[in-house]
């Protein structure tokens, strides 16, 4: 195989691209060192990973399933790519957290309390993987004010604490002297959030100690406690050593990574969170970063939960169908983008059968054209109106049959021209016809930046697109109703269900870094109520006896059979919007009465 074709087709064009394009563009940069001259990559091996640390200037972290996160010279890429033992490799991508009380809904007062058969997660774990914890909240204590978190490993800070570390911490006089003993902190609380509500105790913190059963009175936790407020806490805050911005890909591989295998160590059975996630992909599942998450699933009892994101109401996402012409006429289909005003850069995907052969023309708002561009594999420039253009027409890979055709557009000056940039699709051999176009996160764009028919259908985040973890996108718990900022399915091409369940995510109430609670929204904190509500399932199983092998696809399977019907959902079931229906732990636990 042409080492060419063993790297990801963003690889190749970041790799043709100059370092002054890179460094204008929103996403060839990702993963690259400019002093170092060093790119840190996704790689796929098979056998030994000897072979790859004997490249010079090399590093080499294995992960599970012979996945590794490799840091070269960008000079050895090349030699990287021959390896015998090498079969693909990916550049990382940045994820992005979304900006922006549902027990009762959920059926899950039901089954927590106390007493015999109650459910508080208490010997499983729940692994957060997102922007940190406020440790110090009594959310996240014992009620003798000890804390349930077994490690805290921050990679900005590029250092583990243990349990034992953070109640010395705890038990300092100051402040001051907590953050000397355990730096770590949450600076934009989203993590924080979204690992209260899947296992915080609320204001009282939890009943009992690390080694002992809670007592069989009433409840004494909190009015915003979570779902599973007796599970303990693995906690991996995600990013890269004096990095403040989003973490990437390769830093949640490396945090699953761990995670799954601290569960194993201390044999007990991880229900990890995942809010994060991006829009650089097919949708279809195929990504190493993707794949990698479906062979984590089945390395020990775990299930792995992420939110569908916060894509569903941006215009980012347009489709079509292409016919092949009829004689006399171009059978062209135009895709109409608005770029709003003072937008840096941008990037674009379209997404096509590799069968369908097609040119694509471009034409800036003053009327000027580029193009039709020749279905040509590799990178080419061109210069429209105040932006350089950067076109790369990728190939199938050997996980992907799908083609991308990349735009990348890089400012002249400080902006891009404003206003409606169109693409032209002009039919030459279809096959397939369909498209997707798909824009960076909204989080990256200026508000007014987004496609004129949009498709709010396929606008899942990856990785909530990895086939075996559980998809969770979000409705309002008081009016029973939909979110439409959601990210919705299903797959592109699969047409796998996706996400299998809603939960809330509409004014969701949740602690806050120092103290206190306040309403959050988004498909980041709908999520955490799955993960919970897998603990509680793992616990009834795995750890009270009734069925040793309750987690991964089981755990899924019973969590949709649980699923309720919302309120005012129009639609069939399963649906791209809310899957198999709304989470209801009660109605999931086999045995229980559903009502």
């Amino acid at each position: 195989m042409q080492e060419s074709q063993k790297l990801e087709n963003l690889l190749n064009l970041a790799l043709d691209a100059t370092q002054e394009e890179r460094s204008r563009s929103q996403i060839l940069e990702t993963g690259y060192d400019e002093e170092e001259n060093r790119w840190e990559l996704i790689v796929r091996y098979h056998g030994d990973a000897k072979a790859l640390r004997a490249l010079p200037g090399t590093r080499v972290e294995p992960l599970l399933g012979e996945y590794a996160i490799v840091w070269t010279p960008q000079e050895q890429i090349e030699a990287l790519a021959a390896l015998e033992e090498v079969e693909y490799v990916e550049k990382p991508k940045q994820l992005l957290y979304e900006v922006e009380n549902g027990r009762a809904v959920s059926c899950i007062d039901s089954v927590q309390g106390r007493g015999a058969g109650a459910l508080t997660g208490r010997g499983v774990l729940i692994a957060v993987l997102d922007s940190g914890i406020d440790y110090s909240l009594r959310d996240f204590c014992w009620a003798d004010g000890s804390t349930r978190i077994l490690f805290l490993w921050d990679q900005t800070l590029e250092r583990e604490f243990t349990g034992e570390e953070i109640n010395e911490a705890l038990r300092a006089g100051s402040e001051e002297e907590r953050y000397r003993l355990v730096p770590s902190r949450d600076f934009s609380g989203h993590g924080t959030a979204v690992a209260a509500i899947a296992a915080g105790a609320g204001e009282t913190g939890a009943v009992g100690t690390a080694g002992a059963a809670g007592a069989e009175e009433e409840s004494p936790y909190g009015r915003y406690r979570g779902v599973a407020p007796e599970s303990e806490l693995l906690i991996v805050k995600l990013g890269a050593a004096g990095e403040r911005g989003f973490p990437r890909t390769t830093q949640l591989m490396r945090g699953l990574d761990y995670v799954l295998r601290k569960g194993l160590e201390l044999g007990r059975p991880v229900a990890v969170n995942i809010s994060i996630g991006n829009n650089y992909g097919s949708h279809d599942g195929d990504s190493l970063l993707e794949t990698f998450i479906d062979e984590a699933a089945g390395f020990s009892p775990n299930c792995i939960v992420i939110g569908s994101g916060y894509e569903g109401g941006a215009a980012g996402h347009s489709a079509g169908v292409l016919a092949a012409p009829a004689p006399g006429e171009d059978g062209s289909q135009t895709v109409e983008l608005s770029v709003g005003v003072y937008e840096t850069g941008l990037s674009v995907q379209l997404w096509k059968s590799y069968a369908d052969s097609l040119e694509v023309e471009l034409i800036a708002p003053d009327g000027a054209a580029a193009g039709p561009f020749v279905p040509e594999l590799g990178t080419a420039r061109y210069r429209l109106g105040g932006a350089e253009i950067l076109l790369y027409y990728g190939e199938p890979k050997p996980y992907s049959r799908s083609q991308e055709i990349f735009v990348d557009f890089l400012p002249v000056d400080a902006y891009l021209d404003s206003g409606v940039w169109k693409f032209r699709l002009i039919p030459q051999k279809i096959v397939d016809g369909r498209y997707d176009f798909w824009l960076p996160g909204a989080s990256l764009l200026n508000r007014g930046t987004q496609f004129l028919r949009r498709s709010p259908e396929v606008t899942l985040t990856i990785p909530s697109t990895a086939a075996r973890a559980i998809t969770v996108g979000a409705y309002d718990g008081r009016r029973d109703t939909y979110a439409d900022f959601s990210g919705r399915g299903f797959l592109r091409n699969l047409n796998l269900v996706k996400p299998e369940l809603t939960a809330p995510g509409v004014d969701v109430v949740t602690a806050v870094p120092g103290g206190g609670y306040q309403a959050r929204t988004g498909t980041s904190f709908a999520a955490p109520f799955v993960t919970g509500a897998a603990a509680l399932l793992m616990e009834w199983g795995m750890v009270q006896g009734n069925d040793p092998y309750l987690y991964g696809e089981k755990v899924k399977a019973y969590l949709i059979r649980g699923a309720r019907q919302l309120g005012r959902s129009a639609q069939g079931y399963p649906n791209p919007q809310v899957g198999y229906g709304a989470l209801c732990v009660r109605d999931s636990l086999p045995g229980r009465d559903r009502v």
